[in-house]
């Protein structure tokens, strides 16, 4: 058995120096990815930097939006008054994860870097590039359901995992950062990455960078938005596929603004560009939402083992849009 050093961080400065010095040191927040992987045998970090009891849990309003300390628990997030009405698409995300168990222990910032739920990366025994550079990918020739179907690499056709990750994207939400080079603030969007020849990293984080806090920046398409999941069952499940839609419309029904984010479809939350070309500065009708959803997965490349997730991720879109414009919903009738 390895033997494992425990730190409580006094403060974030401290904890980002102590695992920066170290390479072999991990932050530990709420746990509940990290443990899962202490106990699979994923990962042996020779030391863990306790940050649970930093003050970053609490909320602050601002003259943009809400900032959320990085130790906020996902079930307070998603319970939040604030939240709830300028951000609906963040609490709806929350909501459908996990159980209310995790929910309560889980963190904002942790969420956030939960690794991929790949069955071959949490089996030790199996090749695995992102558990092990330059093993081989054993998902690629495997049992494939969960796979990519946009942005895989051969070094990896594995999804990510997170519905807040997905969310924050859909509100440009951005990522504050303390790390060894001193803060940073990167986009949500921005902060998780496609695996190319390098699948062992799934963000753009160092080695000691910590995640502080999340900016929440209110806008008229945060406030109308909405999060589908599509699971193999009601709870606690990982999503097949998911969708985040914020909308802003013209008083004449036309798409004055649009953000549609695709969860359990790639290595990152795949932010459908195309299709919010497609449909902004355009009336917005079941059809047009269709339609801009194919020009998106025009890219798609699955396995036959998830050729399904094309059409599901078709018909999540324009359910998306139907909550968010009930209206929409009366054309197919």
């Amino acid at each position: 058995m390895k033997e494992l050093a425990y730190v409580r961080a006094s403060d974030p400065a401290q904890a980002v120096a102590t695992v920066a010095d170290d390479p072999d040191a991990r932050f530990l927040g709420g746990g509940t990815n990290l443990v899962d992987h202490l106990k699979l045998g994923i990962t042996t970090p020779g030391t863990l930097v306790d940050i649970s009891h930093l003050p970053l849990d609490g909320f602050e309003e601002t003259a943009d939006g809400l900032t959320i300390g990085a130790n906020v628990r996902n079930s307070d997030l998603a319970a939040d008054r604030r939240v709830r009405a300028g951000w609906p698409v963040v609490s709806r995300a929350l909501l459908a994860g996990a159980s209310g168990q995790i929910r309560n222990q889980a963190t904002t910032g942790g969420n956030l870097l939960q690794r991929t739920r790949c069955v071959y990366f949490q089996d030790p025994t199996t090749p695995c590039n992102k558990r092990e550079p330059g093993s081989g990918c054993s998902a690629a020739g495997g049992y494939g359901r969960y796979n990519a179907i946009l942005g895989a690499s051969p070094a990896c056709v594995t999804v990510h995992p997170s519905d807040l990750a997905v969310a924050l994207a859909a509100v440009d939400a951005a990522v504050l950062v303390l790390g060894p080079g001193g803060r940073r603030r990167i986009p949500a969007a921005e902060l998780h990455r496609l695996p190319g020849d390098d699948a062992e990293h799934d963000t753009v984080l160092g080695h000691g960078d910590l995640i502080t806090a999340v900016e929440l920046p209110a806008s008229a398409l945060a406030r109308r938005s909405t999060y589908v999941k599509v699971r193999d069952r009601a709870s606690f499940a990982f999503a097949l596929v998911s969708v985040a839609v914020a909308l802003d419309l013209a008083e004449d029904g036309t798409v004055t603004d649009v953000r549609v984010v695709w969860g359990g479809v790639a290595h990152k939350p795949w932010r459908a560009e195309r299709a919010e070309d497609a449909l902004r500065g355009r009336p917005l009708t079941e059809a047009a939402v269709r339609a801009a959803a194919d020009a998106e997965l025009a890219s798609a490349a699955p396995s036959s083992d998830a050729g399904y997730k094309v059409p599901m991720v078709r018909n999540a879109t324009a359910l998306a849009f139907r909550r968010l414009v009930p209206a929409l919903a009366e054309e197919d009738r």
